[in-house]
């Protein structure tokens, strides 16, 4: 089972052992990955596996043709999001990093998912300017969390009317409740900006949103 290096004030840890216990392991690559993990031989970031069960929930009521994840890392959550894919949905990935995007290269190919999954490698803030309006009927969000409220415009602006936005790690191991005094200094932009990109997608006319304290803390925001 994965432990986590800093202690998270989200939940209490027997619940969350205790949720973590229910979670059914996944097969192949993604177990593969998943113990890697486990036994501290990598330390690739990927979703907590309570939040990888509420997204299996999320994608199986939505459907969807096709999805846009930011934040590739070694390719988990395309994969797993790639089970529930109508017949010929794609996912398309962002990632940033040469080293994540070959991993997540190597992990896509191995499960035989090439022709399902299309990493877009280079800076986000770039690439989603060159997207399609109103394309995506899920888009996840597992990137830099400074970067929410930056690229939270483009996350509305590509996905369709009824569509859905995930983003995962929005409570900071719990630290965008507090005070940002009680916060280390080299903390408090991002808590600046995870508070403000929590604030506009709970307000912003066209989204209904929630945020759920799993895993990191996940806000789920659906498009009017």
């Amino acid at each position: 089972m994965r432990k986590d290096k800093t202690m998270s004030e989200i939940n209490y840890d027997y619940i969350v052992q205790y949720i973590r216990a229910l979670h059914t392991p996944p097969e192949d690559v993604l177990l593969e990955i998943e113990q890697l993990i486990a036994s501290e031989k990598e330390t690739w970031p990927i979703i907590k596996p309570e939040v990888a069960d509420f997204m299996k929930v999320l994608l199986t009521m939505q459907k969807p043709k096709d999805i846009l994840e930011i934040g590739t890392a070694v390719g988990y959550s395309a994969m797993l999001m790639s089970e529930f894919l109508q017949e010929e949905g794609k996912i398309t990935t962002i990632e940033r990093f040469a080293y994540m995007a070959e991993n997540a290269k190597k992990n896509i190919k191995r499960a035989a998912l090439e022709d399902k999954i299309q990493i877009m490698e280079g800076d986000a803030a770039e690439l989603l300017a060159t997207l399609e309006d109103a394309k995506y009927d899920v888009v996840f969000m597992d990137c830099a969390k400074g970067q929410y409220i930056n690229f939270l415009p483009h996350c509305i602006r590509v996905l369709k009317p009824g569509g859905l936005l995930i983003t995962d790690n929005v409570l900071h191991k719990g630290a965008v409740a507090k005070s940002r005094y009680l916060i280390d200094r080299r903390q408090r932009t991002t808590h600046a900006r995870l508070r403000d990109f929590l604030y506009t997608i709970t307000h912003d006319p066209c989204l209904v949103s929630s945020v759920v304290p799993i895993g990191d803390g996940v806000a789920l925001s659906y498009k009017k």
